[in-house]
């Protein structure tokens, strides 16, 4: 497949969202989705981003497995409902409960009531808790071209760019991206505020690098505020410590070339970004790379990345997948 293929360029409304919901408390945090997305509808957008886990927020703590939804639920008609209202496309990710397993699951949502789906390929650090990976491709033939959906992490892998790349008009993502913890004292966080900084400019700079090697506009939607975590200690023990932190990054939207035309940082709190973007493949400004990570992670953050991967997938196998399934079933 060719690097890219140019197609005709047509103009949308974009909006992308930045939500402060509740971790575990799905009825709440889509109200203030719901009437977000109205705003944006309101506000003639045709495509809508929200964030990855727009149904609750995914700390590492129990009450977040009362999140996982089954296939067909009351997000997924929110999102037809409203598609269908304001001729728009919607598209954000929550835990879904499916043949036996949980997806972190993204769901682009067009306005005659197509769902295209993809699930997440590899979870971050302690989500490996809450859901497993999944292997589709995540490029999707709709009314508006061609659509390519990632999530937070996937934005910063080259495979992620390998598998849409020369396919899709624009990508509309979503993140969940916390920094370092705030209550370990003193000493760790002078320790810890190099690899903040660091990873404050990667969540910042990751939909313009995804932009620039795509070749396509990017909506990327982001959650914001303050969460409580646990963080555990090591594969197979329930060992944890307290991990109280925030969201990073950007609520953005991006042009192909990675000028930022619309932004808001988590630390503004919730609201919506808006831009109108010409959709269609214009070719990369950046090739892609071979390596597996797209930006140069510091050490600690690549250490940090495998031990909870390890943890958190100990987790799931032990506990978390039943739980999730559980409260899908309602059981």
């Amino acid at each position: 497949m060719p690097d890219h293929v140019d197609s005709p360029l047509r103009r949308v409304h974009a909006a992308a969202i930045q939500l402060e919901g509740v971790p575990g408390r799905v009825d709440l945090t889509l109200e203030r989705l719901e009437a977000m997305i109205v705003e944006a509808g309101e506000r003639g957008a045709k495509l809508i981003a929200v964030p990855e886990f727009c149904t609750s927020p995914v700390p590492m703590r129990a009450e977040v497995h009362a999140a996982v939804l089954p296939r067909e639920n009351a997000a997924v008609e929110m999102f037809r409902r409203l598609a269908a209202r304001y001729g728009a496309t919607i598209g954000g990710s929550m835990l879904i409960a499916d043949d036996d397993e949980v997806y972190n699951r993204y769901h682009l949502v067009e306005p005659d009531g197509r769902v295209h789906t993809h699930d997440k390929d590899l979870p971050t650090m302690w989500e490996n808790c809450f859901y497993t990976g999944g292997r589709d491709d995540g490029a999707f033939d709709t009314a508006l071209g061609g659509v390519g959906v990632a999530s937070c992490w996937e934005l910063i892998r080259n495979q992620t760019v390998r598998r849409l790349r020369g396919r899709i008009d624009i990508a509309m993502t979503g993140t969940h991206w916390w920094t370092v913890p705030s209550n370990w004292g003193g000493l760790a966080s002078r320790a810890l505020a190099p690899v903040a900084r660091r990873n404050r400019v990667l969540s910042e700079n990751a939909p313009a690098e995804f932009a620039r090697r795509l070749g396509v506009p990017v909506l990327q939607a982001s959650h914001c505020g303050s969460i409580r975590s646990d963080f555990l200690l090591a594969p197979g023990s329930g060992l944890s410590v307290s991990y109280e932190t925030e969201f990073v990054g950007a609520t953005q939207i991006v042009d192909p070339d990675g000028t930022v035309l619309a932004s808001r940082r988590t630390s503004e709190g919730p609201g919506i970004v808006s831009a109108d973007v010409e959709l269609g493949a214009r070719g990369s400004v950046t090739p892609a790379g071979e390596d597996f990570w797209i930006p140069d992670l510091p050490l600690l953050v690549r250490g940090y990345w495998h031990q909870q991967n390890l943890a958190g997938r100990s987790y799931y196998r032990r506990s978390g997948r039943t739980a999730g399934l559980r409260a899908a079933t309602g059981d």
